[in-house]
């Protein structure tokens, strides 16, 4: 028999898991909803002592009294700090650990470190500073749980619950490092992605591609990943479903991403279009692509996305979309530049923004380029950083382009009061041109965020032109080698092209 233990996120308890329970008990499962000291029912035990120590050793005990040969534990959120802790403590009992819309902790990280967004993380940090008896970090207002997580799907009624039972949540158990051994890294592991909050297999597929560090582990073929099409709460939007993953989980079902990663990247392979070399300079960050041009010429500034990890090799710059583009317009005429900005994480939108106004500036200097003529082309992350540029176009910019992009920080990035919100800043740009190459086969996540960038454009009678490639992929140009998709980057650039020119 399989016993599962389900430990949820900040501010909540047992009394979350509810329905998921009665899912799996009827399945002939056991099934234990923690309630961690100071949360739900408990939260009078709660100390200013209470700390991620407390809570691991709140299921270490649990763990023990569990009669069950098989243990699969469950973590919500931050419920994934105490879960590795204590799993990390009895590797023995436990025979899955499943990361139910959680990150991918290591040792020595704090659950507050993890909040991508700056603001947002020292706004806790400032919270989570004990003064006198103020060593609680208050419940989200019910307005403002939509910060924290995607509540796509979640019913008015269960929203209220979440209010209602909410607890403070004692600031030691944000702050204080996960101390790991390694044993928890020899356990088996399932993911469970939640679409509506920006998470998906597609995307951890990529991060596997970049090589990044952490989710090199996801290649074993003891992981297995699972998606569900709902917001950062499924125990309260889709409990059938999500009992239904978490029993497949426990059979070991589930998409493998081992095969993908044999193969070359997606972004490392060739350029859809075959596009003769042009002579390539390269100043810092930036490269500029240069025509055959005795007098100055309009550039345009290809901006990648991301988060791109710091050691990715080769970096944008020298992958076959952003030279193809930028040999591509140096063939027509303009000068083609890429950047290598610095949007390794999530957090890092304020300095990638100030890397690419650096560029700009450079190249605008440059005496091969007219200064007066210039576009900012973005791509998939990379998207968010247009909101400064639309929301203030300077009289020089002449078209901004975007391609598969980002248009609105997904739920779970952390960046709700942030100025990166094109679909904020369109109403401010004026007749300036935008053209938006736009996937057929997009990921949901992201379509949302063009569906609702272009229905602000349309409300302010925006200058907005769209592409769109019915069949592509996100990053079809190194996927989709089909004459639909040449076509589509073909037309984008003339168009682009065409204001630099008019």
């Amino acid at each position: 028999m399989t016993a599962f233990v389900l430990v949820s996120g900040s501010h909540t308890g047992g009394w979350i898991w509810r329905e998921v329970t009665a899912r799996l008990r009827e399945s002939g499962s056991e099934v234990y909803p923690a309630t961690l000291t100071g949360m739900g029912d408990r939260r009078h035990l709660a100390g200013p002592d209470t700390d991620l120590e407390t809570h691991i050793e709140d299921l270490v005990r649990l763990i023990d009294h569990v009669d069950a040969p098989e243990v699969v534990i469950v973590g919500h959120c931050y419920g994934i700090h105490p879960v590795l802790g204590a799993a990390d403590r009895r590797p023995d009992r436990i025979a899955r650990i499943v990361h139910l819309d959680a990150g991918l902790p290591q040792d020595g990280d704090a659950a507050l470190e993890l909040v991508p967004d700056q603001a947002v993380r020292d706004r806790l940090r400032q919270s989570a500073e004990p003064a006198g008896d103020d060593w609680r970090i208050p419940a989200p207002s019910r307005d403002a749980w939509q910060r924290w997580g995607s509540v796509a799907g979640v019913s008015a009624d269960a929203l209220a619950r979440l209010d209602r039972l909410a607890a403070p949540q004692p600031s030691g158990t944000l702050t204080q490092p996960l101390r790991l051994s390694g044993a928890v890294s020899e356990l088996p592991m399932t993911g469970v992605l939640c679409t509506g909050n920006g998470s998906s297999i597609a995307l951890v597929e990529t991060m596997v591609g970049f090589g990044e560090p952490r989710f090199q582990a996801l290649t074993d073929p003891r992981v297995s990943l699972f998606e569900l099409d709902t917001g950062h709460w499924p125990m309260l939007s889709c409990p059938d479903e999500l009992a239904e993953v978490l029993l497949g989980a426990a059979a070991g079902k589930g998409h493998r991403v081992a095969a993908t990663v044999s193969e070359q990247p997606a972004h490392l392979r060739p350029f859809l279009m075959e596009v003769p070399e042009r002579r390539r300079e390269r100043v810092g960050r930036v490269d500029l692509h240069l025509p055959d041009a005795d007098q100055p010429r309009p550039a345009v500034v290809f901006v990648h996305g991301g988060p791109v990890p710091p050691g990715t090799r080769p970096t944008p710059r020298d992958w076959p979309t952003f030279v193809g583009y930028g040999r591509y317009v140096a063939s027509l005429g303009a000068v083609g530049v890429t950047v290598d900005h610095r949007l390794h994480s999530l957090g890092d939108y304020g300095r990638a923004a100030e890397d690419v106004a650096e560029a700009v500036e450079l190249v605008r200097a440059d005496p091969r380029v007219d200064g007066q003529r210039v576009a900012l082309w973005y791509f998939s992350g990379g998207g968010l950083l247009s909101a400064d540029w639309l929301a203030a176009p300077p009289p020089w910019l002449r078209c901004v382009a975007a391609t598969y992009p980002v248009l609105a920080p997904l739920p779970n990035w952390g960046l709700a009061d942030t100025r990166f919100r094109p679909a904020a800043a369109v109403s401010a740009a004026g007749q300036l041109p935008i053209v938006l190459t736009r996937v057929g086969l997009e990921r949901a996540e992201i379509a949302v965020t063009v569906e609702e960038f272009l229905t602000a454009a349309k409300d302010c009678d925006a200058n907005i032109e769209v592409v769109d490639v019915p069949l592509g992929h996100h990053g079809f140009e190194t996927i989709d080698h089909t004459e639909q998709a040449r076509h589509a980057v073909d037309h984008a650039v003339r168009s682009v092209l065409g204001h630099l020119r008019s």
